[in-house]
């Protein structure tokens, strides 16, 4: 077997609208094609032996066993690795379930598609899965245990923690959008200008100087002081001479901490003997060169969590620990402990793993202990001298108990330090009382505190901390999202969508496109190339500056990653035809057009979906579009159009010269199209088929017919404004037009156009494209040739595994198809060709140029403008007549 490729989808996609993350493997069986499961001697034994809890996959039979039932009836061996990827992750800890195997248009090729949780472990899992059916087929033994903790591994340094996650979780639940910023916890609530950040739990509102001083705890600690916030008396030292004053003034029981820690490093307590207190200095001094001491306060340790100045939920914490039974060692008591089932690795559970480090050996030693030694039956033994959980400690909700005095108190120490979202640390012997009744104090003020015990306490009720932090990010009125139009089909998109940035802009919108050109914001390119995929799309997403999207989706993002978005506003879809065909197993018109699909599903229930009525392939889409569905057609007279009018539908029609918007059957015209630069005095039918959803999609989102027609008239096709579409330059006795036609489709829709123009002769330079079949390019000829009365051959600038001679001899074939006789010149590099056709250029001709790198074209059309203006206007004095001499 052979992977041919592994693509990773992050948004709605070909497989799914719903399920955004899902790995796509196109894998290659090779000889194993002819080998279903049932021909393969021992594979169903050797696959339930090393994967037992295969058992529970229902598969189409519907019943557990379901897929063994498969694997004896014989299934194909794409089928079992897409079971196998689903099972390891879910052993890994991330329980997924979602694959489907597909053909992909090639013999003994599939598509293997199942869902992941983290990308890296679905990447792995993709080729862990494919070496365990090799193994598996070849009777080899598997090591399965060292995959299984690789994807843990994995997992935890590519996933977001607790914290970050439920925050995202909770937005999420509100429909309010995100995107990962870094490959930390740095995260984007929301979209464009309405956008809020997040980094664990320190929000884009919260102060910096709350920060700096949570951070700093000699700070900390004064400011509490100067407040009456009981804090433990202590003192800031440097050396060990300073210890051995501090700890003479203070005397025993001593807390030595770093001033700049942060999740319990370097932090020892319960310390009663200088031995201990040299020892914890030197451990604080690894984290901060400044090392508080303070008075050891007795009591237990509880962790109050403000949120937006409220006090939203407190937990007690207690430090990891076994109780004995009178007779297991303390490893012993370990392994029973972690045999929870609540506790796992890193942060895969509610609880982590107890694990023994140098800390746990240093408190062993202090007590006298060893790991061999047996506890005495009900003797608890503390494993940590902090009581993270991250280190294997508990928590214990006590929201509800505590006093409101405490509550007060912790409420407004968040004002004091300036901190939107703090954790306190409290130790009191009692929460339920007064902090000052207890003798207790005020440990720390935590920024960017840890949710997880609060999530999910070992012991009583959870709380929904994150939802306090959406409900401050994100109060009532307040809207996380911009308007999002996404423009997609195979000809025509590049303009709808600049048409309807223009139309945006124009009503005072901030607008960011993206194009197969570039990434525009604010109407200044940004990006360039073909930027139609989802890192474009969320580039426009994460601009703080914008607040409205256009967004040209394109086949090849969609394939590769799926949508840059999970939802949007508006959908238009201009048209489908063949075109990019055999290319990651898309191989009928049929399949393109689901492809396109994608994008009107995605639009929300509020929404509209603007649906070309006169493409039959476009106008199906509407089964599976859970939004409005407005319709756009040249003929009025479309039964499309007549229908939707009947049940007050929307609608925009070209009609007597007209581009109309219907709403039922009432008429709203807006223009004349010779009105509108872009439709050439109405002689580009194609650009009227552009202008029509564009004025649709504008008018669903409140603009008014007015506005828009002052958008549409002054919308002029130039190459500033459209470039490489429909670019005339004028020279002084020839014509020269400059456009991305790339397909058959493109190109008739071309010749409609230049039929109608009065030039002679017709020249068209053109060129075949590497990544299309044989049959599209000889239709490219064949169009060609009926289009031009000369032809001009070139080479892209990208062959794409073909060779130049090739491609240039499929076009070849294509014309001599339709005129034998067709005058043909070949010149493979399109610079050259473009001299050619315009050094030669007849008195009254148009050359027409197809060029798929538009800049380079326009720079090298435009020079040629240029130089022609030079020596029109470069006129010698000899060269005027004389003019007569005024005088005063």
């Amino acid at each position: 077997m052979k992977i041919r490729e592994i693509n990773a989808m992050r948004g709605p996609n070909y497989w799914s609208i719903r399920r955004h993350k899902l790995i796509v493997m196109v894998l290659d069986l090779e000889d194993l094609e002819e080998k279903p499961t049932n021909k393969i001697p021992g594979f169903r034994e050797r696959l339930e032996k090393l994967l037992p809890s295969l058992y529970t996959h229902r598969c189409s039979v519907g019943t557990e066993g379901g897929f063994f039932q498969r694997v004896d009836e014989g299934t194909w061996m794409g089928h079992v690795i897409e079971h196998i990827a689903l099972e390891i992750q879910t052993l890994a800890g991330m329980d997924t379930g979602f694959g489907r195997t597909r053909g992909y248009g090639e013999e003994g090729v599939y598509n293997v598609v199942f869902s992941y949780i983290e990308e890296k472990v679905g990447r792995y899992a993709a080729k862990a899965s494919v070496k365990i059916a090799e193994a598996l087929i070849d009777g080899e033994e598997y090591d399965l245990e060292t995959d299984i903790q690789r994807m843990r591994e994995l997992r935890e340094a590519e996933r977001l923690g607790p914290s970050t996650g439920s925050i995202i979780e909770e937005a999420e639940s509100r429909g309010i959008p995100w995107i990962r910023l870094n490959k930390y916890s740095l995260c984007q609530l929301g979209y464009g200008k309405n956008q809020k950040r997040i980094q664990a739990t320190v929000s884009s509102q919260t102060s910096s100087i709350g920060v700096e001083l949570a951070c700093d705890k000699e700070d900390t600690k004064y400011i509490l002081e100067q407040a009456e916030v009981p804090v433990p008396r202590g003192d800031i030292i440097r050396t060990e001479r300073g210890l051995k004053e501090t700890v003479d003034y203070f005397g025993y029981p001593l807390v030595i901490k770093p001033i700049n820690g942060n999740h319990g490093r370097g932090i020892t307590t319960d310390i009663n003997t200088w031995e201990e207190a040299l020892e914890a200095f030197e451990a604080a001094k690894e984290v901060s060169r400044s090392v508080i001491v303070e008075r050891y306060i007795k009591g237990d340790d509880y962790r109050l969590l403000v949120i937006d100045y409220k006090l939203v939920a407190a937990a007690k914490r207690t430090p990891a620990g076994v109780t004995g039974d009178g007779k297991s060692t303390i490893q012993e008591l370990i392994d029973k402990v972690n045999e929870d089932p609540r506790r796992g690795y890193g942060h895969e559970k509610v609880l982590t793993e107890i694990t023994v480090n140098e800390l746990t050996e240093n408190i062993l030693e202090q007590a006298g202990k060893t790991l061999e030694t047996v506890l005495e039956n009900g003797e608890w033994f503390a494993l940590k001298d902090t009581a993270n959980l991250s280190t294997g400690g508990t928590s214990t909700d006590v929201t509800n108990i505590v006093h409101p005095y405490n509550a007060f108190m912790a409420e407004r120490i968040s004002r004091l330090i300036g901190l939107d979202i703090c954790g306190i640390d409290i130790m009191t012997t009692d929460i339920s009382a007064p902090l000052h009744e207890t003798k207790g104090a005020v440990i720390e003020v935590n920024a960017g505190p840890g949710f997880r015990m609060h999530l999910a306490p070992s012991e009583g009720l959870p709380r929904n901390v994150a939802g306090h932090v959406v409900d401050m990010l994100f109060p009532p009125g307040i809207e996380s999202k911009i308007p999002i139009v996404a423009v997609t089909g195979t000809n025509g998109k590049t303009t709808t969508t600049r048409l309807v940035s223009h139309i945006m802009r124009l009503k005072g919108h901030k607008v960011g496109y993206t194009t197969s050109d570039g990434v525009y914001i604010q109407n200044r390119l940004l990006m360039t190339g073909d930027c139609t995929g989802p890192v474009s799309a969320e580039f426009v997403l994460k601009d703080p500056t914008i607040d409205f999207a256009v967004l040209e989706s394109a086949r090849g993002g969609l394939l590769r990653a799926g949508l840059g978005f999970k939802s949007c506003d508006v959908a238009i879809v201009t048209n489908v035809a063949p075109d990019h065909l055999g290319l990651k197993g898309i191989h009928t018109i049929e399949q393109l057009a689901r492809v396109k699909g994608v994008v009107p599903e995605t639009v929300h229930a509020g929404g509209y979906a603007i649906l070309n009525a006169d493409d039959d392939l476009v106008y199906a889409m509407r089964k599976n579009v859970s939004a409005n569905v407005a319709l756009f057609s040249m003929d009025e007279e479309n039964p499309r159009i007549k229908a939707i009018a009947k049940v007050g539908g929307l609608s925009a029609i070209y009609e007597n010269g007209y581009i109309t918007i219907c709403r039922g059957e009432w008429k709203m015209r807006i223009t004349k199209a010779t009105s509108v630069p872009l439709t050439f005095g109405g002689k580009a039918t194609f650009m009227i088929q552009n202008v029509l959803p564009a004025a649709l999609a504008a008018y669903v989102r409140g603009v008014s017919l007015e506005d828009i027609r002052v958008a549409l008239e002054s919308f002029i096709p130039s190459p500033s404004q459209t470039p490489g579409r429909m670019n005339m330059f004028e020279f002084e006795s020839f014509n020269v037009l400059l456009d991305y036609a790339h397909n058959a489709a493109g190109l008739r829709a071309l010749n409609n156009m230049i039929q109608r123009m009065d030039h002679t002769p017709k020249i068209g330079i053109i060129a075949g494209i590497g990544d299309r079949r044989d049959q599209d390019n000889n239709e490219i000829g064949e169009v060609a040739a009926e289009m031009f009365d000369e032809i001009i051959i070139r080479q892209d600038k990208h062959l794409r595994g073909r060779t130049d001679t090739e491609l240039i001899d499929l076009l070849a074939e294509g014309i001599k198809k339709v005129d034998p006789n067709k005058k043909v010149t070949k010149i493979p590099k399109e610079n050259e060709a473009i001299k050619h056709a315009i050094t030669n250029a007849k008195p009254g001709s148009l050359i027409v140029i197809c060029s798929d790198v538009v800049p380079d074209a326009l720079a090298l059309v435009t020079k040629y403008k240029e130089e022609e203006a030079k020596n029109l206007y470069d006129f010698t004095k000899d060269d005027i007549p004389n003019l007569p001499q005024q005088t005063e």
